[in-house]
């Protein structure tokens, strides 16, 4: 049974939430409300769920007391019935409610930033960094998230050496962020005239977009340069000084922009990217207090941990994070990006080890 005393204090924190979000000082406060919305909405379902199994739990003690006490036959008989009702309700209340107490993730419900590079095994791991980005564009229109390009560097034969972009929509950061981490391919290349089957790879980084709110940059910390753009995304725009360059002097990162025609447009979007690393750091310097167990299993960032095979002589993509008959898949199906099977096995790993610590 879940202990009362751990579900009055989140009801507790809910009317908090509500006299602070109701205060008139608060509400000129733009970050404060931004965050307490946010929490106030995570908490909303979650306590309408507590009012469902104690009003059960409740209602079995009184009518326990029924049973007990009555003295008319037929009243006691159906309070049976209904106490025999409840009892077998309760155990699926406790277990939606115990589901609905595993600790969120406050990303999940961002947008998400994803970074493919080309890793080893140069021009074919540039065409399966192609591949990937893809998979994940069919992924996103399952889900009608939209995908917006921040930034490009295309390889020699096809596929991308460093691509770039967004994913917008619903919940998009908490189902793509078990994506991070290298991606393996072993197939004959293209490129291959003998036949033989080549293995290469490509890493995945996905960051969760970070709000003004989430990460404060100051302009004193940043040197920004202008260029013209040039390449086969730049062409067309090589004539003005489009492309912009971020350098934050803290600590040392880089971000470049040429995919838009405005400077403007170009300073944006390296802004949103810089801004998600920055962030990205914060949130490995928190995940350092998680176990290493569930660190290695959801994806931390870690992009020296290979995570998952695409074995085309095999029509087989193998997940090596999963165990037995949930870490493989037809390889067509993952590459076509339906990838709902393979993220929520994923999921379900992760919530049971939080269940755990509940």
């Amino acid at each position: 049974m879940i202990k009362i005393e751990s579900l009055q204090s989140i009801k507790d924190r809910f009317e908090e939430i509500t006299r602070l979000m109701a205060d008139p000082a608060v509400a000129t406060d733009i970050a404060q409300v931004t965050k307490l919305g946010r929490e106030h909405g995570e908490l909303r379902d979650v306590v309408s769920s507590i009012k469902q199994y104690e009003e059960a739990l409740s209602s079995v003690e009184d009518l326990r007391v029924m049973v007990k006490e009555e003295e008319d036959e037929e009243i006691v008989e159906m309070a049976r019935e209904e106490l025999e009702e409840l009892e077998e309700e309760i155990p699926r209340l406790e277990e939606d409610l115990r589901l609905k107490l595993i600790p969120k993730d406050p990303e999940d419900s961002k947008n998400a930033i994803v970074e493919i590079r080309a890793g080893t095994g140069g021009d074919e791991a540039a065409l399966f960094a192609g591949d990937l980005f893809r998979l994940y564009s069919r992924y996103a229109e399952n889900h009608k998230w939209s995908v917006d390009v921040m930034e490009v560097s295309e390889g020699t034969q096809g596929g991308y050496k460093e691509i770039i972009f967004e994913l917008k929509g619903a919940n998009a950061f908490g189902m793509m962020k078990y994506e991070s981490g290298v991606h393996r391919v072993q197939r004959v290349p293209a490129t291959e005239s003998s036949g033989r089957i080549h293995t290469s790879a490509a890493t995945v980084a996905v960051l969760p977009e970070a709000d003004e709110v989430d990460v404060a940059i100051s302009n004193n910390d940043l040197k920004i340069d202008v260029y013209r753009s040039s390449g086969p995304g730049g062409q067309s725009v090589n004539t003005t000084d489009s492309a912009v360059r971020i350098t934050h002097i803290p600590t040392g990162l880089v971000v470049t922009c040429q995919d838009e025609k405005s400077q403007h447009k170009n300073k944006d979007k390296a802004m949103r990217v810089l801004r998600s690393r920055l962030y990205e750091i914060e949130i490995a310097k928190r995940n350092e207090e998680r176990s290493e167990a569930r660190r290695s299993m959801v994806g931390s960032g870690d992009r020296s941990g290979k995570i998952r095979t695409y074995n085309w002589p095999q029509d087989r993509v193998t997940d090596h994070r999963l165990q037995g008959d949930q870490k493989n898949y037809p390889l067509q199906k993952i590459v076509n990006g339906d990838l709902d099977d393979v993220i929520n096995a994923l999921r379900t790993f992760d919530n049971a080890e939080r269940l755990a610590n509940l």
